[in-house]
C-alpha cells in the first residue's frame, strides 16, 4: 500500500485526505472512499486527552493511536509527528516507530518544543539548520523509501513568507519527499509557494475551518498546484458539535427518542464495524 501511495502521489491529481483520530473515524473514512487519511495530532489531543493542541501528546500516545488505526484500515495514513518529540535522535526513534506502526507518510515540523497548533498565535521555530538535521535523521532512520517524509515549516508567522520558502528549499535539499508550508495567508501566497515548488515536490495544503489559510475545495487547490489537501480537524469539530447537540437533547428530554433519526441503532453500528463478518470468522475456528 505504501508503494502504491508513493506512485499515486506522483500523479498530478490531488489526494484529498480527511482527518481521523481513532479506529472508528478511520474506518468510516475508508468506507467513504478516500484515498488517504490524515492522523491529526491536534485531533488526537482533543479526543484522547480532551486537551488543546499545545504539545501535550507524547510519542507513545501518538504511535499507539497510529497502530490502532493501521490495524483497522488499509488506506494509506499520513501521520502528524509534531516536532519528532525532541531532537534529531528522538526523530529517529519516532520515524522508526511510526514506520513499524504502518505510516505511509510522516510529517515533521520546525517549531520549538512544546509546539502548538499551526493556526494559533505565539509560535516559535528552531533554526533551519536544526530542522535540516532532523530531516536527515528521519531519512536515515526509515527502513524503506516508500515511507515518505513530509517537512512542514511554521515560519510564516514568525519570519514571513520568504523565510518559509527558503526553509522549504533547504528541507527539500536535505531529503524531504514532500513539503507543507503552514498557514499561507492568501491565495496569492499559495500561488507563490506553488510556483516555486509544485513542479519539484508534492505540496500539502492544510484547510482549517477558522484558521489562517482561506478554505478552498480540493479541486481549486489542485488547480493551484497542490498535490495533497487535508481537512485535519474538521472531523473532530463535527463530532464535537454532534455530541453537544446529542447530550443537550438527552439532558432535556431524558431519552434518545428525539435523536432516533440522527443516529445509528444497535444493528447499524454493528454493520459499520463489521460485527457479522467478525462473528462468522470466529465460528470458522470453532469447527473441529
Amino acid at each position: 500500500m505504501k508503494n502504491h501511495f508513493k506512485q499515486r502521489l506522483a500523479q498530478p491529481r490531488i489526494i484529498l485526505a480527511p482527518g481521523v483520530y481513532d479506529g472508528l473515524s478511520a474506518l468510516i473514512a475508508q468506507q467513504s472512499g478516500f484515498e488517504a487519511l490524515y492522523l491529526s495530532g491536534g485531533s488526537v489531543a482533543y479526543t484522547l486527552l480532551g486537551r488543546s493542541d499545545v504539545g501535550l501528546t507524547s510519542y507513545t500516545e501518538a504511535v499507539d493511536t497510529l497502530a490502532r488505526v493501521t490495524d483497522r484500515v488499509s488506506t494509506p495514513v499520513i501521520v502528524d509527528a509534531d516536532t519528532g518529540f525532541g531532537n534529531a535522535l528522538n526523530v529517529k526513534r519516532t520515524v522508526r516507530g511510526f514506520e513499524r506502526a504502518g505510516a505511509a507518510m510522516i510529517q515533521l515540523e520546525d517549531q520549538t518544543f512544546p509546539k502548538r497548533c499551526g493556526h494559533l498565535a505565539g509560535k516559535t521555530v528552531v533554526p533551519a539548520s536544526e530542522m535540516c538535521g532532523k530531516i536527515r535523521a528521519a531519512v536515515d532512520a526509515r527502513h524503506s523509501d516508500t515511507t515518505l517524509i513530509l517537512a512542514r515549516t511554521d515560519s510564516i508567522a514568525v519570519e514571513g513568507l520568504q523565510s518559509a520558502l527558503d526553509r522549504a528549499e533547504r528541507y527539500l535539499e536535505c531529503g524531504a519527499d514532500a513539503l507543507f508550508i503552514e498557514a499561507l495567508r492568501t491565495p496569492a501566497d499559495m500561488d507563490t509557494a506553488c510556483a516555486r515548488f509544485a513542479g519539484r515536490a508534492p505540496l500539502l495544503a492544510n484547510m482549517v475551518e477558522g484558521g489562517q489559510t482561506p478554505i478552498q475545495p480540493a479541486d481549486e487547490l489542485e488547480r493551484r498546484g497542490f498535490r495533497i489537501a487535508i481537512f485535519p480537524g474538521g472531523t473532530v469539530r463535527a463530532v464535537a458539535r454532534t455530541l453537544m447537540d446529542y447530550y443537550a437533547s438527552l439532558q432535556a428530554h431524558r431519552t434518545t427518542l428525539p435523536w432516533k433519526d440522527r443516529m445509528l441503532d444497535f444493528d447499524g453500528i454493528n454493520e459499520v464495524v463489521g460485527t457479522p463478518q467478525l462473528l462468522d470468522e470466529g465460528r470458522g475456528y470453532e469447527a473441529g
